[in-house]
């Protein structure tokens, strides 16, 4: 199968091709406004269908036989095609549904099996839910309450390394009320002192579980790993001494 960097250019071949009818072997030519805009939307298209087949489960696309039927279709081919629209439409709903499900499945049981292991580690504490911490420094401050405002540095990485989130990147602490963040975080800040920094490895059950953030590159029953520190219980300015 061929790599999908070279999607970009012969996506954009193929999409003048339907457009304008030329060649497809020609180099584009701009002699007007429409060939400009027809080549434009070939651009546009074919650069942002490349960022979405990045993120397709499964195989690697073969991009022959995608452009094959992206160009019969296009052109309603209907003597060369080998499946009519509507029975390709219904074939990659199914597709995505069953590689997708067995992508989750396994991406949960990555997971398990480094807790499982990451748990008889020494200084590494299992709670009652599953959610593993380390203690890196144990601060000498208050613990937050459910119904508390933190601030709080963080640093989000993956199973395999990479990372997602940094508010360390950001040079800029975090600050929300622990209602208003994956069970695995209001959990722990519970038990965190302020001061603290712990390593701390949230199931995915206790994170996003199957439904990441739109626009992450987190998968579907990731498990979460963080370097968190708490800095401080922020106040509400309304309950601050002096107020009204």
């Amino acid at each position: 199968m061929k790599k999908m960097n070279v999607l970009a250019a012969t996506a954009i071949v193929v999409f003048s091709v339907a457009v304008s009818s030329c060649d497809s072997k020609k180099t584009a030519r701009l002699t007007n406004d429409f060939d400009s805009a027809s080549y434009a939307m070939g651009v546009a298209n074919g650069a942002g269908f490349k960022q979405s087949l990045r993120n397709i489960p499964g195989d690697t696309i073969d991009v022959e036989l995608l452009l094959a039927g992206f160009e019969q279709g296009m052109r309603n081919d209907t003597a060369a095609m080998k499946m009519t629209p509507q029975q390709a439409g219904e074939y990659v709903q199914r597709y995505f549904t069953e590689v997708q499900t067995k992508v989750n499945k396994k991406t949960k049981e990555e997971g398990d099996k480094f807790l499982a292991e990451n748990k008889t580690k020494d200084g590494v504490i299992t709670t009652e839910s599953g959610l593993q911490y380390k203690v890196i420094t144990e601060g000498t401050g208050p613990k937050p309450t459910a119904t508390d405002k933190v601030k709080v540095h963080y640093k989000g990485t993956l199973l395999n390394g990479d990372k997602f989130d940094s508010s360390y990147d950001r040079n800029e602490p975090a600050v929300f009320g622990l209602d208003e963040v994956v069970r695995g975080w209001g959990e722990i800040l519970q038990i965190m002192p302020v001061g603290s920094k712990y390593i701390v490895w949230i199931p995915s059950d206790l994170a996003y579980g199957e439904r990441p953030p739109y626009g992450s590159n987190l998968k579907p029953n990731s498990m979460l790993i963080f370097e968190m520190e708490l800095l401080d219980i922020v106040k509400d300015d309304a309950k601050a001494p002096g107020k009204k």
